[in-house]
């Protein structure tokens, strides 16, 4: 234990998620060696995030103004809607270049374990959005885990009286993984989601 507002620093740095106690040590030790402009930096770029970014008032995404860029781009589909979990998401399918539509971010996955459930995630405003918007398909693009599947399972259900589309993300083997290491989930799901060869 250090003294005083090193060890506040390594407290507060300790509440980031994924930081431990021995890398909020070293990130403290770090900052602390650093120039004292590169902090200040540090500071104005945590500062104005704070001030500066929001959360897309249609699909929850962070922003910068009312609507993120996905949302005021024309060129998006508006017929499809790929539902994710966490900001973090949309940026990871971005990135495959391979969805053109718009995006619905949650805030989340339902875990009672957690006290998560329906109400703390964005579903009202997905269902409000149906209303409002010429949506075709949903494209339920939740974690494939006990949180993400009991959110896609609970989803489904909700928007089945809509009469839309409704997909779900096939998950299986990741490329160049052996199937020895694959577990039966996994292995199963990669079953389920098989597809023809064209040969």
């Amino acid at each position: 234990m250090y003294e005083g507002v090193v060890q506040d620093l390594i407290d507060e740095l300790g509440t980031l998620p994924g930081i431990g106690p021995k890398s909020a040590q070293r990130i403290a030790f770090h900052l602390l060696a650093a120039d004292a402009a590169d902090v200040q930096r540090l500071i104005g770029a945590l500062t104005e995030v704070k001030a500066k970014v929001r959360f897309c008032a249609v699909c929850g995404n962070v922003a910068e103004s009312e609507r993120c860029r996905i949302c005021a781009d024309p060129r998006r589909d508006a017929h499809a809607v790929c539902v994710v979990e966490e900001p973090k998401d949309v940026v990871a399918i971005e990135r495959t270049r391979e969805f053109t539509g718009r995006y619905h971010v949650l805030g989340g996955a339902i875990s009672p374990i957690d006290g998560i459930g329906p109400e703390q995630l964005r579903v009202t405003e997905l269902m409000a959005r149906l209303a409002g918007e010429e949506i075709t398909e949903i494209i339920i693009a939740t974690d494939p885990n006990i949180e993400g599947e009991a959110t896609a399972a609970y989803l489904a259900r909700q928007l089945k009286p809509f009469g839309l589309r409704v997909t779900r993300l096939a998950s299986g083997l990741p490329v160049g993984g052996d199937l020895e290491y694959a577990d039966e989930v996994t292995l199963g799901r990669a079953f389920e989601g098989r597809r023809l060869i064209d040969a």
